[in-house]
């Protein structure tokens, strides 16, 4: 029987295009390209493109994408992979799904920033006409890039509204290069109307949280595992109803976490922060939203009525307009009917 956990609907705010590569696509890719990936079958493939259990950090976990990002350097190839990483989505019952990456690092082959976003744009919006469910994109600035190049992508992002772009980030090496280098740039974004997510409090301390928010005007907080370092500044985020990105199983994976049991996120939705759960990378770590809620309800004890809690969240905190989350608010409320679980209040 199909598990409840499968069956509920979902919401996805935190989700890179490059960790969700379907292994036997890589596989075609790399054939139809002239690629040579030095993998004898598609199982050792696979385990290139999945983090070990053994992984030690998040320099370790971020080596799995360099295969990947090999692959995805072609109109065809980007829109294909697109396509599908909408439809696992949807096929997992995600109703909202906001897909990120960063545009300068398919530009190897020769696309511009701009076809990159349509090609992406292109295979989204074919899953979202098949499937029903909403798709919507964030791109990322790379902490390692330039302004100039992190200021093409914000222009860039402003002008791809269009095409379904409803915000920018900032990820990569958070310990080797601080938020205080972008201020700029997402000086720029906010300029521009440009809902921001900053990855933060992941691979450096509860003080790139505060700079997040404090200097990058950053809206929604990409992880944020390390902002129980700083009680004054859980206090200022619980009051200004910022919302946490968590990724729990990729946490601990990172070890931006030490362990399962030292994740902060029970103690985080108990203390009344804007807690929201996604898969951060879907092929890297082996997981989807029903894997996640499954380890909630499992290793945290979380109720029914607290993974729903979760997913209105997560639609509060969503980068689309007031009717657009009204719409998702009612398709909730009907599907938890039909699960004949509407009677769990949030």
């Amino acid at each position: 029987m199909m598990s409840l956990m499968h069956r509920l609907p979902k919401i996805e705010l935190h989700c890179h295009l490059d960790g969700s590569v379907r292994p036997a696509t890589a596989a075609e890719i790399a054939e139809e390209e002239g690629i040579e990936l030095n993998c004898s079958d598609l199982r050792e493939l696979t385990e290139r493109m999945t983090v070990s259990p053994s992984c030690t950090s998040l320099v370790e976990y971020i080596q799995r994408f360099e295969l990947p990002l090999q692959l995805m350097q072609t109109r065809k190839a980007l829109t294909r992979i697109a396509y599908e990483t909408a439809e696992d989505a949807a096929l997992d019952n995600v109703r909202y799904l906001e897909m990120r990456f960063a545009p300068q690092l398919h530009t190897r082959g020769g696309l511009t920033v701009d076809e990159i976003i349509g090609a992406v744009s292109e295979g989204l919006s074919a899953a979202e006409e098949k499937y029903g469910h909403c798709v919507r994109m964030i791109l990322i600035c790379m902490r390692h890039h330039g302004q100039i190049d992190n200021e093409v992508v914000v222009r860039a992002a402003s002008r791809s509204k269009e095409l379904g772009v409803v915000g920018v980030d900032l990820a990569g090496d958070e310990a080797g290069h601080p938020n205080e280098l972008h201020t700029e740039v997402f000086e720029l974004a906010d300029r521009l109307g440009l809902p921001i997510t900053i990855h933060a409090g992941e691979a450096a301390g509860a003080c790139s949280i505060r700079s997040a928010v404090e200097k990058l005007r950053a809206r929604r907080i990409g992880h944020g595992v390390r902002l129980r370092e700083d009680a004054e500044l859980t206090q200022v985020i619980r009051e200004r109803r910022i919302p946490l990105e968590l990724c729990v199983i990729s946490n601990v994976q990172t070890k931006a976490v030490s362990s399962m049991e030292n994740h902060p996120i029970r103690d985080y939705l108990d203390q009344g922060l804007l807690v929201t759960v996604n898969t951060d990378n879907p092929t890297v770590s082996g997981t989807n939203l029903t894997r996640e809620y499954e380890n909630l309800a499992r290793r945290f004890r979380f109720s029914e009525k607290e993974i729903r809690r979760v997913a209105q969240n997560a639609i509060e905190a969503a980068f689309v307009d007031e009717e657009r989350k009204e719409q998702l608010r009612e398709r909730f409320e009907r599907e938890w009917r039909e699960l004949g679980l509407l009677a769990v209040e949030s």
